[in-house]
């Protein structure tokens, strides 16, 4: 055999070669034609970029990560909640990707993996990255007055109490209040989402229907009207100044807020079911709303709003686009995103900031002297409280914290029991979804279950 063998060797023909090579570089550079071709056909980049890994291959264990899934499953069984969709990425590949119990508890439809929620309060990080590509491009700064770019909030008087009539007292502002201090919710404004006493003026935004208004230049108009709850830059709490950020960000580029997020957000990162409204196909998909009942302590269909004060109807564009609330999106788009923060500020070669911008992004921004203490943060951890970020909490020193996650780990959540987080320490993030409001945010909840159990499972932290 090895004779026969021998005998069929001929010496190589070097231009034989060489033709071969160029055949085999057409094939290779025909397909990646092919491959540019059908990408940039499409409207937008691709879905997918979080591809799946076994959780040994970036550090988890997935024996330990069971753990979670029991856990969730427990919830469920208990009729604590009525489903969930649940996301964890490490070094932007996927680990976990789930989707457990119904989407619609009277009709059993299962929960899906596309389903659509709503993002209440997980649509203010959104807006904030509105706001830094503006920062980018020169058009705000952040010591400026916001009165600079919005003039209705020229010379704001400041509530500092109650009259034996019941009226507001009122007082010049020390200084106006600044961007900064308005990504911060610290530059002065209430929120009025519910009639709290001992919030005058959130209770004036209710009377007046601020977040009602029938666009964001009515919202403004309305708000310039009435008092700030404190002086600016003197303490935390949590605002409707995400909507006013919508509303700067619709003044400073000339666009619809809405316009602005598809063109310059949704669609660069493939976010291709976010948005104010659904068109009627994709109605099917959003998830059926629920709160608790006080009695049962069970979940139990609610109205399409679950806070009186605030109506969203996600069948039309609104005229109101709410940055604070308005947006409905699915546990991957919202990935998505986090995996572009994770990345620098780049995802699949669209490049939205800079790294410097998403490092100013995600930094402390809370003056040590403000503490935060207020619904929406995760507080009362041994006394400590988180610092904030533009839009969302940082956990400044997670060990006084006495939280898992790595140190400037970013993190938010949404009324309707969503939250996130992402670690950039341990280039980590989770994205967890369901449809359940009212229930509050104690530590048994499923954000603090999933941060505990996710991070018990990362055993290779070094990997």
């Amino acid at each position: 055999m090895i004779g026969d063998y021998r005998q069929n060797l001929r010496p190589i023909d070097t231009n034989e070669v060489a033709m071969i090579c160029r055949r085999s570089w057409s094939v290779v550079m025909l397909a990646a034609l092919l491959l540019t071709v059908s990408v940039q056909a499409g409207d937008q980049a691709p879905v997918r970029s979080l591809l799946s890994v076994p959780a040994e291959a970036v550090g988890f264990s997935s024996a330990r990560l069971q753990r979670l899934d029991q856990a969730i499953r427990g919830m469920i069984a208990e009729d604590r909640h009525p489903g969930f969709v649940v996301l964890l990425a490490r070094h932007g590949k996927l680990v976990k990707f789930d989707a457990y119990g119904k989407k619609n508890l009277a009709t059993g439809e299962p929960m899906t993996k596309d389903t659509i929620f709503r993002l209440h309060s997980m649509t203010k990080p959104l807006i904030g990255l509105a706001m830094m590509i503006l920062f980018e491009e020169g058009r705000w700064k952040f010591d400026e007055p916001i009165a600079a770019y919005i003039p209705e909030f020229m010379d704001l008087k400041v509530c500092k109490g109650i009259d034996e009539n019941g009226q507001m007292v009122v007082e010049d502002a020390v200084h106006s209040p600044t961007v900064r201090e308005l990504m911060t919710h610290s530059a002065g404004f209430a929120y009025g989402l519910v009639a709290d006493d001992h919030d005058p003026v959130g209770k004036a935004y209710i009377r007046h229907e601020v977040l009602r208004s029938g666009t964001l230049q009515q919202m403004v108009g309305k708000l310039a009207k009435i008092p700030l709850a404190y002086q600016p830059g003197t303490r935390w709490q949590y605002s409707l100044s995400v909507d006013i950020q919508g509303y700067l960000v619709e003044k400073l580029s000339g666009q619809s807020l809405s316009d602005f997020m598809e063109q310059r957000i949704f669609k660069p990162l493939g976010m291709k079911d976010t948005a104010f409204y659904l068109p009627p196909e994709k109605l099917p998909r959003l998830g059926s709303l629920y709160t608790v009942d006080p009695s049962t302590q069970k979940p139990v269909m609610s109205p399409d709003s679950i806070l009186p004060s605030l109506h969203l109807d996600y069948t039309h564009p609104p005229t109101l686009p709410l940055g604070g609330a308005g947006l409905v999106s699915t546990v991957m788009d919202y990935a998505r995103f986090s995996q572009m923060i994770l990345n620098g500020g780049e995802l699949e070669g669209a490049r939205l900031l800079a790294p410097s911008t998403i490092k100013l992004m995600i930094s402390n921004h809370l003056p040590e002297a403000l503490r935060v203490n207020s619904d929406g943060i995760t507080v009362g951890f041994n006394g400590a409280t988180p610092g904030f970020a533009l839009d969302f909490a940082v956990a400044t020193d997670p060990i006084k914290l006495g939280l898992p996650v790595g140190e400037g780990t970013i993190s938010w959540g949404g009324y309707a029991g969503l939250w996130f987080w992402i670690d950039p320490k341990n280039d980590l993030l989770f994205v967890g979804m369901t449809q359940l409001g009212g229930n509050g945010f104690s530590g048994s909840d499923p954000q603090y279950i999933s941060r505990e159990l996710t991070y018990q499972a990362l055993v290779r932290p070094q990997d």
